[in-house]
């Protein structure tokens, strides 16, 4: 691996909201080009900064991260259910005009409506994997991030989307009002929170 792949798999860890990337990135190549110029070798360099995960759990730790508010929240997610509920009725509008029966029509008119959603926990899931915020989110300045303040994992993004698919939003919504974070009752099991920013 070189100091490069190691600097990106740091950086890669850390929430895309982080807003010193930069420096980050600067002071860990230049800690790595210190040792190694005083004659470690590169291996010996990296293995000395442990696992890159572990490490940008570190630096997500320094940041100071603000859980954010309930109204936000609310906001957020009901931006992101509008927009799927918009695709589900929109694909069950379009299975009830072109099925060819009545029956079909109810068929895939509740087969657009559950694949909606399905769609709404793994498109969240994945969002909040891949970029640690859902449309919904961006619009209210939120961010999803582990409990270290790194990017959640995919496990962590689809548990703490569960409810969606139990139908327990409402209770596990409750813990948010309760708890010192504001976190939800599966956001508490996947270690994660949202956060300002």
């Amino acid at each position: 691996m070189t100091a490069d792949d190691y600097v990106s798999r740091v950086l890669a860890a850390l929430p895309a909201g982080v807003a010193d990337r930069d420096s980050i990135a600067l002071e860990l190549r230049g800690h790595i080009a210190e040792r190694v110029g005083e004659g470690q070798p590169l291996p010996e360099v990296l293995a000395g900064l442990g696992d890159p995960v572990t490490l940008a759990s570190s630096y997500g730790r320094a940041v100071a991260l603000e859980p954010a508010a309930h109204g936000p929240r609310l906001g957020a997610k009901l931006v992101d259910a509008t927009l799927a509920g918009t695709l589900a009725v929109g694909l069950a509008l379009a299975g009830a005009t072109l099925a060819p029966t009545e029956d079909l029509q109810g068929v895939l008119v509740v087969a657009a409506l559950l694949a909606g959603a399905c769609a709404f926990w793994a498109g969240t899931a994945w969002a909040e994997y891949r970029f640690g915020t859902t449309p919904g989110k961006r619009l209210f300045g939120l961010r999803v991030v582990s409990e270290a303040g790194t990017r959640p994992s995919a496990g962590a993004a689809a548990v703490r989307q569960l409810p969606l698919l139990l139908q327990v939003f409402w209770i596990d919504a409750a813990f948010a009002l309760f708890t010192e974070r504001r976190q939800r009752a599966f956001e508490l099991l996947s270690h994660t929170r949202v956060v300002r920013g």
